[in-house]
């Protein structure tokens, strides 16, 4: 006979197991109550914490700035907004921009030739080290990166010293000549800086265009070499329509990441403020919270537009 304590417990298991019995089986024919109680947490996150902090950036894009005390009041005016349109300002915006859309272009027309090869006539063992050569700079410190390449842009670095010993300095010192892409260095001019996001932001170029070639049937290109089609033809017409949505979404990322970009233009390139440094300049230095989170707007807004029509040529479905 059991004694009253061990009876007692058992009833509470009892009890226990039937409880997680009945949510079990509610769970399993509710199944609308199962992916809520899923979402919730992730949807709570997204809301509140994500749209939450974008939306207080852009209600205090409209807030006052008083230059004279430097204060900020909750006054709001568009004052902040028309001021991106002032000269100096809009060289900033229009500088960024430029320089995303020349790194997207320049990254395309690297990445493509790479990926083509990689995926068409490479051997498994080329396409494993085409793989590792392409992830391999993603392994490493971003920072370290940008620092390295002050180095290999010095005058002491390796690309004079390959210049220098090719003869091609004087070609390279006319180059840097060159008004708004040149500089007394390469360190510090935009062919440069140039470089570098190009470098940096290039894998993620190249793997969507691999991740699109591959998946263009062969028997495609072969039967349009047998119709008598050109190269350049079948590239034209066949080739690069469908690997397309892969080249745009590869400029997703070099786009954005571009545009967004604090550090390089910071190490390289000649004075001149992106859009990164215009957000920290008015944020850490003046205080100027509102014009700073204006600034910020403007990236978001070009990347939206960026993204609608990316979604049009169908990148999405390349990612």
């Amino acid at each position: 006979m059991q004694s009253a304590p061990a009876s007692s417990c058992l009833q509470a298991v009892n009890k226990t197991a039937g409880i997680k019995r009945w949510i079990a089986n509610t769970l399993y024919r509710k199944n609308t109550v199962f992916l809520l109680l899923l979402l919730t947490p992730p949807l709570l996150w997204f809301g509140v914490v994500y749209l939450g902090s974008l939306f207080a950036l852009l209600w205090q894009s409209f807030y006052t700035f008083d230059s004279f005390s430097m204060s900020v009041s909750p006054d709001l005016t568009l004052e902040n907004y028309r001021s991106l349109f002032e000269a100096t300002n809009l060289d900033i915006i229009l500088r960024t921009l430029g320089m995303a859309i020349a790194v997207t272009l320049a990254a395309a027309l690297i990445g493509f030739p790479i990926a083509y090869y990689m995926t068409r006539y490479g051997s498994r063992a080329e396409q494993g080290f085409f793989y590792v050569a392409v992830m391999l700079p993603m392994w490493s410190s971003y920072i370290v990166k940008a620092y390295a390449w002050t180095v290999i842009l010095s005058q002491q670095g390796v690309l004079y010293w390959s210049f220098r010993h090719l003869g091609l300095l004087p070609v390279l010192n006319e180059i840097l000549q060159i008004p708004g892409i040149g500089g007394n260095t390469l360190a510090t001019s935009n062919l440069g800086r140039f470089i570098v996001f190009t470098y940096i932001w290039l894998p993620f170029m190249i793997l969507p265009i691999q991740a699109a070639l591959e998946r263009v049937p062969s028997n495609l290109l072969q039967a349009s070499a047998d119709l008598g089609a050109k190269p350049a033809q079948t590239f034209r017409n066949i080739l690069f329509p469908l690997v397309f949505p892969g080249v745009v979404a590869g400029s997703i990322f070099t786009f954005s990441l571009t545009l967004g970009d604090y550090i390089i233009p910071q190490l390289i390139g000649p004075s001149g403020l992106y859009i990164g440094n215009m957000v920290y300049t008015m944020q850490g230095s003046i205080g100027n919270m509102p014009l700073a989170a204006a600034f910020t707007v403007v990236p978001m807004v070009l990347i939206f537009i960026y993204l609608a029509l990316a979604k049009r040529a169908g990148a999405f479905d390349a990612l």
